[in-house]
This record gives structure tokens, sequence and C-alpha cells, in this order.
């Protein structure tokens, strides 16, 4: 298998794993929610967690996967642009608040996705 097949073999993946989490996020937004440190108070927050995940998810997880499937790199443009902000708003937060290691392991796993997508943008998924 060469540099390019397994490059899109590892977008093809990351854009699975957002889109089971986005299949989570539909189907138990509080179990998800609790494993990014969020809580909904009431029915409209419940509605909110599933909307907003759900979405995020299956936005950046359906453009890679089809990005991969299709050989478009220029559909890996919006899964960049999500990941990477919400990287940057994890940056943020370490940076004005108190250290908190907990952060570490999701930036850790955004920064890969982060990695994956970009070289999949950059060489042609």
């Amino acid at each position: 298998m060469n540099l390019a097949a397994l490059l899109r073999l590892a977008v093809f993946l990351t854009g699975g794993f957002l889109l089971l989490m986005s299949v989570v996020a539909l189907a138990d937004p509080h179990r998800l929610a609790g494993q990014l440190g969020l809580a909904a108070t009431n029915a409209v927050g419940a509605a909110s967690l599933r909307a907003d995940l759900f979405g995020f998810f299956a936005t950046a997880g359906g453009l890679a996967v089809a990005a991969a499937a299709r050989r478009a790199a220029y559909l890996l443009t919006a899964p960049l642009l999500l990941i990477g902000l919400a990287l940057t708003g994890r940056i943020v937060a370490l940076a004005i608040g108190p250290f908190d290691g907990s952060l570490l392991p999701p930036m850790a796993v955004e920064a890969v996705m982060l990695a994956v997508l970009a070289a999949g943008r950059v060489r042609g998924a």
C-alpha cells in the first residue's frame, strides 16, 4: 500500500470516528456530553447538546469520509476549520484558566485529527 492510499485510509478512518461520535450524540447525548465535561440542566439543554454535537461531528465526519471516498481534498476544508477552531478554543481555555491536565487528551486527539485532515487536504485525500 502506498503513502497516498494510507493517507486516504487515515482520512476515512478519522471521518468514521467523527461519524460514530455523531451517532452517539443523537442516541445518547448525555453520555457524550459527560465525556466532554458538559451537562444539560433541562430539555432545551439536552436538545441543544444533541443538535450541536451531532451537527459538529456529522459535518466533519461526513465530509472527511466523502473526501476520502471521492478523492476530493477540497471537501476537507470544513472539517479542518471545525477541528482547528475546536482545538483553538481548548488552547485558549488552557492559556487563560488554571492548568487542568484533563484538557490534554482531547487536545491530543484533535491535534492528530487535524494533522491527518491537513495532510489529506495538501496531498489530495
